[in-house]
């Protein structure tokens, strides 16, 4: 294990120059070692360091075929193998920061970019020239809860996962989150990118961003994935009024919020939440709370569901009346224990888009990309065969 460390921080990047990150990594009763990264400095140093930015817990064999480049660390976290816990996607630029002798070409590398004057943060993964493919992340979330998707698609895909303005390790801009601003923004992204298309997949509001590029910009649009989309709610709009009283900078004000009931809250999104390990549902809520605990990112997170639920559903720029004017190709699939965004939606889409695929995912919650991977994989993949390959 120290031996695998070593070689692996005797070789940093350029860009440690600019970092200041503690990791410690955890190998049970093999021992503990904390790196420190300081302003181009790298060292290593036997056991547990205080206040690291995040831990990697795994069996020895595991640890030393992940520092070694034989095992993809987001392949050996998918399957159960190495735990995270605190920041996710600082941990995922490891493999950047410290440039393993060999590299998994399906392994994300992380990048950040300007895109609409917002610093945006993004995972890359598969080979550029391939089919490219945007996933999108829902309210609360970052790009780390597609790396099921990510993983799969990127054998043969060119695959990239965003943070939205506002989310994960995206700039978080004061200002309404709506979906005709964040779609600017994914279009922006995309100049930024080089992308002159892209096939969009999208999970809640995600899905909802996804939608408005395909509405506002089909040319850009090879066609969307739409995995339980946020839809302008037709009832329930008792408390609209309330809602456009509250204002989100309120939100400025410290608001704590529990690690335990983050867990609670995102188990309960799942129709069997056995399906999803603990360790992955820790992993989760340590981005949310972490995120949540910035004066910027609360305000971010209330603009955003502010927008979800006061968005029209009818009108001149009703959302359901726009909905009928959706040129690319797209894919709906609802799970049928998804108490957030319920399959009765169905109804209402197939009724405003006659053309558009639409499935219920059976025993399947709020987020089927992390509860039913591997099912959620293939009908992407089995959407994108039927639609054919467009160059990028």
């Amino acid at each position: 294990m120290e031996e695998a460390l070593r070689a692996r921080i005797a070789r940093p990047s350029e860009r440690v120059a600019r970092r200041k990150e503690r990791f410690v990594f955890d190998a049970g009763k093999a021992g503990a070692w904390t790196v420190d990264i300081d302003d181009g400095a790298v060292t290593l140093a036997r056991g547990r360091g205080t206040r690291p930015t995040a831990t990697v817990f795994s069996d020895p064999v595991t640890m030393a075929a992940v520092l070694r480049g034989r095992l993809a660390g987001v392949q050996a976290f998918l399957e159960g193998r190495l735990l995270l816990r605190g920041n996710i996607a600082v941990t995922l630029e490891l493999d950047d920061l410290l440039q393993p002798a060999e590299r998994n070409a399906r392994s994300p590398r992380c990048h950040r970019v300007t895109a609409a004057d917002v610093g945006s943060f993004y995972l890359e993964a598969g080979q550029r020239g391939s089919r490219p493919v945007v996933l999108l992340h829902g309210l609360g979330a970052t790009s780390s809860s597609f790396l099921p998707v990510l993983w799969d698609l990127a054998s043969d895909h060119h695959v990239i996962a965003v943070d939205l303005p506002g989310f994960g390790e995206s700039d978080k801009p004061l200002r309404r989150l709506r979906p005709a601003y964040l779609a600017r923004w994914l279009v922006a992204f995309l100049d930024a990118v080089a992308l002159p298309r892209a096939s969009l997949v999208g999970n809640s509001m995600g899905g909802r961003v996804a939608l408005e590029v395909g509405l506002r910009t089909p040319d850009r649009v090879d066609g969307l994935v739409l995995l339980a989309p946020s839809m302008a709610w037709r009832r329930y709009r008792a408390a609209a009024g309330l809602v456009q009283v509250l204002r989100p900078e309120l939100a400025a004000v410290p608001l704590p919020v529990l690690h335990r009931f983050v867990v609670r809250f995102v188990r309960s999104l799942f129709a069997q939440p056995s399906r999803v390990p603990m360790p992955a549902m820790n992993a989760a809520a340590d981005e949310f709370v972490r995120i949540f605990s910035t004066a910027r990112g609360r305000i971010a997170f209330f603009h955003a569901a502010r927008e979800i639920y006061l968005e029209s559903p009818h009108g001149t720029n009703g959302f359901w009346d726009r909905l009928a004017g959706l040129q690319p190709p797209a894919l709906f699939i609802f799970g049928d224990k998804d108490w957030l965004v319920p399959r009765s939606f169905l109804r209402h889409v197939r009724r405003a888009l006659p053309s558009a695929t639409c499935e219920t995912f059976h025993d399947c919650g709020h987020i089927p990309q992390f509860e039913l991977p591997q099912k959620t994989s293939a009908r992407i993949r089995d959407f994108f065969a039927s639609r054919g390959r467009r160059s990028p």
